[in-house]
């Protein structure tokens, strides 16, 4: 069939690949915020911000009411939060953020992912200076007036709005994140993603040499279905 033909199907093949790694990472989102909050996103806001982000993914419908009914069952396994600290190659400090239903499993392969590439883990907090945590949202900007928009939102805590190929990402601090998202709901703002990230406060410069083995890592950590972001201060 050609190499056109294998080129195309390995890029499904890793499009796929994708899609199914975001749906395994939403679905234990919603399986933690239905066991902290219940299975009423009208009462439970994580669980509507699960939502929102599936949706922003295209994850089917069924599949999204699948994941609240197997959460709210007690079979369902009981996933923990669990945030690892260390040092990638570099010297390049990183946060891994995990749910899991096995911490002696992941903490293994997140430990094995940071010496294999010359990196180590750190203590708990001892990173927490480095990074800010902060509510992230995104939304097409499609007939929005950013600047009458940034007024209307800044009695809710807008810190930053900026705009790149039609997308608004509007940042607020961790505090304002809930009051934030009830305003942009108000206003029926269709949100792709709304999500608390760890942005960092100051920033690593490295070569494009010194870089690859760091992004090396990332990529191991994301492969891992534990791993529900990875955060880093490369510039």
């Amino acid at each position: 069939m050609g190499r056109a033909f294998e080129f195309r199907k390995a890029r499904k093949m890793k499009r796929w690949d994708k899609m199914s790694k975001a749906f395994t990472k939403i679905g234990r989102e919603i399986a933690i915020a239905v066991r902290l909050g219940g299975p009423d996103p009208e009462g439970n806001s994580r669980l509507r911000m699960a939502i929102t982000n599936a949706k922003g993914v295209n994850m089917p419908k069924d599949r999204i009411e699948g994941a609240i009914k197997r959460a709210s069952s007690k079979d369902q396994e009981a996933f923990q939060e669990i945030v690892y600290e260390g040092y990638g190659p570099s010297g390049v400090p990183m946060v891994v953020e995990c749910a899991t239903d096995n911490p002696t499993r992941t903490v293994a392969n997140v430990r094995s992912a940071f010496v294999r590439s010359g990196g180590q883990l750190a203590t708990t907090g001892s990173l927490d200076f480095l990074f800010e945590r902060k509510g992230v949202f995104k939304f097409p900007k499609g007939d929005h007036d950013v600047d009458e928009l940034e007024l209307e939102l800044i009695d809710f805590g807008v810190e930053e709005l900026s705009v790149e190929e039609g997308e608004i990402t509007l940042i607020t601090s961790f505090a304002d994140f809930v009051q934030m998202s009830r305003a942009l709901e108000e206003r029926t703002v269709q949100v792709s993603s709304a999500e608390l990230q760890r942005l960092p406060t100051v920033f690593k410069e490295l070569t494009e040499e010194a870089e690859e083995p760091v992004f090396e890592l990332i990529d191991k950590l994301e492969e891992d279905d534990d791993v529900q972001a990875v955060y880093h201060n490369l510039k």
